[in-house]
């Protein structure tokens, strides 16, 4: 039987996930893998939620059984409207940040409507904005105004504090830059923020929400900070678009996992989530030294990459010719994995980029994995 007569308009515009993939036909312990965007397993903090588990069901009963406000949980909701000083009308809790990207999307995209991206773009965004049927432009900045001929764009998306999947942070100015073209161009403006909380060097820069919050949504993200398990996100935004977030959620889920809240609420207003973040902090830190000297050690002259001061991802360039797409069946047969750099770009371009992770990959692995695909990458290049 065929099927194809029976899918929406839409199916022909989604996209496939390439990390997704290795994860269907490849067993990660088996491999090096630099591909996923995981956290380390060794930061959840599982004796914390065995604990919470037990409190919430004592103090809150079957509440957390129970179907919840779509908006979430009220406790929830003030801890982060507490933590980020914004009122708590101002926060809607998501099943997961990427369900924040999709909402936006869906509230606010029509087909054929322009999204300015800052490029390299976060694959999962890609996905949602496709699956909308809206065009993806890069970020730039004119020296001179925008044409009021030209089709304005509905809003403009970032991940302003290590970028998935660079791992650049952009200064203030950039920021500001940002603002000033969104109130050119009178669009909104999309501020993914999953990593901010995730700095280990460097000085914070405020968030594009700060700067802009009447034209800003905030996404934040439990996944990096407490565990993905828990798929919780949060947006915070003008209450006038929450509103509609809220109607439109109701058709998507109801409400968020309400026993997931209220553990999320009690690990982050007892002052736990801090607590973790230094462990976690401490972590990576080391992590991405090691991959940095690593890097350093084994990596032909020609490449280069970028140094972050915080998040998950690195992006690492070939020279010119080099296409990582082309060169990824060997890596994989020699048991390395990493995203190729071009699924981040619209048109496929950058073939010579890469995206590599250092969070998930056992310290052990480390070596002999950057040592590998130094190699792969030398096969490439004809270096002997």
């Amino acid at each position: 039987m065929t099927y194809d007569k029976y899918f929406s308009a839409d199916v022909p515009s989604f996209l496939r996930s390439p990390v997704r993939e290795i994860f269907r036909k490849v067993d990660l312990s088996a491999i090096c893998s630099f591909a996923g965007g995981y956290p380390a397993a060794s930061t959840f903090p599982v004796e914390d939620i065995k604990a919470l588990s037990a409190s919430v069901l004592e103090k809150y009963g079957t509440r957390p059984l129970q179907y919840g406000a779509t908006q979430g949980v009220p406790e929830l909701r003030e801890a982060i409207a507490a933590r980020y000083g914004v009122p708590v009308s101002q926060v809607q809790i998501t099943t997961s940040s990427q369900q924040g990207i999709d909402i936006c999307s869906r509230i606010l995209l029509n087909p054929g409507d322009i999204v300015l991206a800052h490029y390299p773009v976060y694959l999962g965004a890609l996905q949602s904005f496709r699956s909308y049927r809206a065009e993806v432009r890069p970020l730039e900045f004119p020296e001179e105004p925008v044409s009021s001929g030209n089709p304005a764009p509905k809003f403009i998306y970032v991940i302003p504090d290590f970028n998935n999947p660079s791992g650049e942070t952009m200064t203030l100015e950039e920021r500001e830059g940002v603002v000033a073209l969104s109130r050119e161009l009178d669009c909104l403006i999309v501020e993914d923020s999953p990593y901010r909380e995730i700095r280990y060097s460097g000085t914070p820069v405020p968030t594009i929400r700060e700067l802009a919050p009447e034209r800003t949504l905030h996404l934040g993200s439990f996944s990096k900070v407490f565990a993905p398990g828990f798929r919780l996100g949060w947006i915070i935004g003008p209450e006038e678009l929450l509103e509609q977030i809220f109607v439109c959620k109701q058709a998507l889920d109801l409400c968020p996992p309400v026993y997931d809240q209220y553990i999320a609420a009690e690990f982050l207003s007892g002052g736990a989530l801090d607590g973790n973040l230094v462990k976690t902090l401490s972590q990576y830190r080391e992590r991405r030294d090691l991959m940095l000297s690593l890097l350093e050690k084994y990596m032909p002259e020609g490449v280069e990459w970028t140094r972050p001061d915080g998040g998950l991802f690195l992006w690492v360039t070939l020279p010119e010719g080099v296409d990582t797409v082309a060169m990824y069946d060997e890596a994989l047969s020699k048991g390395v994995a990493y995203v190729a750099g071009s699924f981040f770009y619209p048109d496929g371009s950058h073939r010579n980029t890469m995206r590599l992770n250092y969070t998930f990959i056992p310290r052990e692995k480390m070596e002999p994995g950057i040592r590998t695909l130094a190699g792969v990458i030398c096969n490439a290049l004809n270096i002997k």
